[in-house]
């Protein structure tokens, strides 16, 4: 069986037995089948297998980039609609660039950014998201916790709903993090949720050939750490 995304929301949709079949079943199915090696990773060590948020939270995060609107750290001047992504690809090495050194053994996987054209600016809008693995037992919610941070008002975990913490306003975003994504270093924001959703946006800035593809501080990616996903069979 191939796992369409829009076949299977559409599934959900019908009624609320389908819809409760795909909260308990489908969407987990749908998620290990179209991201194994990613999905494994996560689920390693989870309580009975399970991921922060549900897995019709997960399966949110593999397929939709959510948008984007402004911040207090990050001014856009309009907002950026969500939408479906033909296919996307998820990295835990790029994932130890978005956090702080002492944080760098927890698991987190990023996407590339997906890139927006915003009128009359000329960088592109990038705009990414990632996830934890076991979120409740890593360093980066320990520094939050400890931090007495409180959540951000007024924006939520797009894919799960829940709360989240600014990683700016926790002064909890290395400078690797904007050398991964090609933009100065204010020129980015994310957050997390207390789910262990990731969910942030940065301003593009255009490299020349030469620039293109330099990272010094982050080792190369290796095979088994990309996790390429189409929205489609």
């Amino acid at each position: 069986m191939k796992w369409d995304v829009h076949s299977l929301c559409q599934t959900a949709s019908v009624d609320r037995n389908l819809r409760a079949l795909a909260k308990r079943l489908l969407w987990k199915e749908m998620c290990i089948y179209r991201a194994p090696r990613m999905i494994a990773s996560l689920m390693d060590g989870a309580p009975n297998g399970r991921i922060g948020g549900e897995w019709e939270a997960m399966a949110k995060l593999l397929f939709y980039c959510c948008g984007c609107n402004p911040t207090r750290h990050f001014r856009t001047g309009q907002s950026c609609p969500g939408h479906f992504m033909k296919s996307s690809r998820f990295s835990k090495t790029s994932g130890r660039s978005f956090l702080v050194r002492r944080c760098r053994t927890d698991l987190l996987y990023v996407s590339d950014p997906c890139e927006h054209e915003i009128r009359d600016r000329g960088d592109d809008l990038g705009i990414f998201r990632g996830v934890f693995g076991g979120f409740m037992r890593s360093r980066t919610r320990a520094c939050l916790i400890t931090r007495e941070l409180e959540v951000e008002e007024g924006v939520r975990c797009p894919f799960c709903g829940g709360r989240v913490w600014s990683m700016t306003a926790a002064r909890l975003v290395p400078k690797s993090a904007a050398r991964r994504l090609g933009t100065m270093e204010n020129g980015l924001e994310y957050f997390v949720c207390v789910n262990g959703h990731l969910h942030g946006s940065c301003w593009l800035v255009h490299l020349s050939s030469e620039e293109d593809g330099n990272d010094d501080d982050d080792e190369d990616d290796h095979e088994d750490d990309r996790n390429q996903i189409g929205s489609n069979g």
